[in-house]
């Protein structure tokens, strides 16, 4: 049993395209590219359409792993959320203890993480360890290079 995982609209607009695009347009194109392949003759000798075979394994491996995502997914409405403590999607600014450098995550779920756009996984082991978390707190996380300890600025939507 998967475990629910919890979206923004965007985050789970994102899946439900990406799913689209893999069901409308790749599987067509690999199909396609393995009727050709196989219109070349032996297929025991055909690398092109062994590649394509593989290729499309991949994709539907691909397809539903990403229907099992949304079947699990469910949208969060952030207008809801409780800004007393650190819960998923919530904004945290937190500050480095050890160098007082300060810097903003958003904890999302795991297919939204992109730490360029300062969105951090939920289940990544700062983003456990931030969890319940309040205002002033300090959190004192392990990760693989020891024990970073961050204190907990503001918390938003």
């Amino acid at each position: 049993m998967s475990e629910i995982s919890y979206y923004s609209k965007e985050g789970m607009k994102k899946l439900k395209d990406e799913l689209d695009h893999l069901e409308h347009v790749e599987r067509p194109r690999v199909s396609n590219d393995i009727a050709e392949a196989r219109d070349k003759g032996d297929l025991s000798e055909n690398a092109e359409y062994h590649a394509a075979k593989e290729e499309q394994s991949l994709l539907e491996l691909k397809i539903a792993k990403l229907k099992g995502v949304i079947s699990n997914a469910r949208i969060l409405d952030e207008s809801k959320l409780d800004t007393s403590k650190i819960l998923i999607h919530s904004k945290v600014r937190l500050k480095n203890i050890a160098n007082n450098i300060e810097f903003t995550y958003t904890l999302v779920a795991d297919s939204e993480t992109n730490i360029k756009e300062g969105k951090l996984s939920v289940n990544s082991p700062i983003g456990k360890g931030l969890l319940g978390k309040k205002v002033g707190e300090i959190a004192e996380i392990q990760v693989p290079s020891g024990i970073m300890k961050f204190e907990i600025v503001e918390i938003s939507r």
